[in-house]
């Protein structure tokens, strides 16, 4: 998160990392389990860990970028969170320590890697919303 604050104003943070799409299909999204890890968080006590991802039924279209913007900001988190994590992977293994090594890379993709597939997945529904209400603005 340190990392991250610190590069939040950066051009780079605004331009590529801000933009990430590892996985753009909605397809393989399916395949690897995203709707699975969605349906945990929606369901379980993570829907309480960042209330400001949340949608309301009335919100304007600044509304919807601040929560566009929440949302790279946890994502990026968590893939920062994820790379940090890998090290000490790559470290546990080299110490021939293979079941701790393949614990914690377990447990990282779960906590770190597929939340963050997930906020890029409600991104792309975020940037479709935004589009139609831009498309719209345009046609009025």
């Amino acid at each position: 998160m340190i990392i991250t604050a610190l590069i939040r104003k950066t051009n780079f943070y605004n331009t590529t990392l801000s933009n990430l799409n590892f996985i753009k299909s909605e397809m393989i999204n399916k395949i690897i389990g995203v709707g699975i890890i969605k349906w945990i968080v929606k369901n379980t006590f993570f829907k309480f860990l960042n209330p400001n991802l949340k949608f309301d039924r009335k919100m304007n279209i600044s509304d919807v970028k601040n929560i566009r913007n929440e949302m790279t900001k946890s994502e990026i988190d968590h893939l920062f969170a994820f790379i940090f994590v890998i090290l000490f992977v790559i470290a546990t293994f080299y110490n021939k320590k293979y079941l701790l090594a393949f614990t914690i890379l377990f447990v990282n993709l779960i906590m770190n890697l597929y939340p963050s597939l997930l906020q890029q997945q409600n991104k792309r529904r975020i940037d479709k919303l935004l589009s139609k209400f831009e498309n719209r603005k345009q046609t009025n």
